[in-house]
């Protein structure tokens, strides 16, 4: 195994207690108790997953997240002990992999990490990001790399945005309906209203479409949306 974690927890218990049964399971640990410190040590580029709590001094979990958002992708489970649907839309919507509400039973959280870094491997051994750059109507997203482009010209997207796009992209051609694309995007667990992904169709439009004069994202009248290539508008 041997993967490097960092735990990003101040309330030092809990954190070496995952620390133990994350070492336990051959995982290699670093911890840190507030969010300066944390962030520091994540922007390493050393770890193959960050554990990271909500409610931080020095920086708020949420903002450590954002900056690291900025520059890695690497997977973030967030901690909270606050069990509200906005708590839990925030952190996903910000760039968070998953989430967990304390207390928590130490074998979800390790299924969990599995899961993350599962997910990240089979990213690798499909070569995303390696020369597989995925297109459409002049855009260029390379999902390892987390760069989307339109000839040339960098597009900044939040991580929902991208993961919605991506999924889209990946299936060009193919219709899905919001029920089906928060499955696939927000995941099983998203517990919210289907018209969060006219939200955020709308919020790549207007980065995308409505910039670059393309039609990009297709709207199926009853069913749903589509990625299909169509010259500029």
């Amino acid at each position: 195994m041997g993967e490097r974690i960092l735990i990003i927890e101040d309330e030092e218990k809990l954190a070496r207690f995952v620390e133990m049964e994350l070492s336990y399971e051959g995982y290699t640990v670093q911890k840190a108790y507030d969010g300066r410190t944390g962030l520091a040590l994540a922007l390493s580029g050393d770890f193959d997953l960050v554990v990271l709590d909500i409610m931080l001094p020095g920086l708020s979990g949420m903002e450590v997240l954002r900056r690291i958002r900025r520059e890695l992708q690497t997977p973030v489970i967030m901690l909270t002990a606050r069990d509200t649907v906005t708590d839990k839309v925030s952190g996903l919507d910000g760039g968070a992999d998953d989430y967990m509400t304390k207390p928590f039973e130490i074998e979800e959280l390790l299924a969990r990490i599995r899961n993350a870094l599962r997910k990240t491997a089979q990213k690798r051994g499909s070569g995303q990001g390696e020369g597989r750059a995925l297109t459409a109507c002049g855009v260029s997203l390379d999902p390892w790399r987390h760069v989307v482009e339109f000839e040339g010209t960098h597009v900044e997207l939040t991580k929902r945005e991208f993961d919605l796009l991506q999924f889209l992209m990946e299936n060009k051609g193919l219709v899905f309906s919001r029920d089906a694309l928060l499955d696939k995007v927000w995941g099983y667990d998203y517990m919210g209203d289907t018209n969060v992904v006219d939200v955020y169709v709308r919020y790549i439009r207007s980065k995308i479409d409505d910039v670059f004069g393309i039609k990009l994202i297709h709207t199926v009248r009853g069913v749903g949306y589509m990625v299909k290539d169509e010259q500029k508008t």
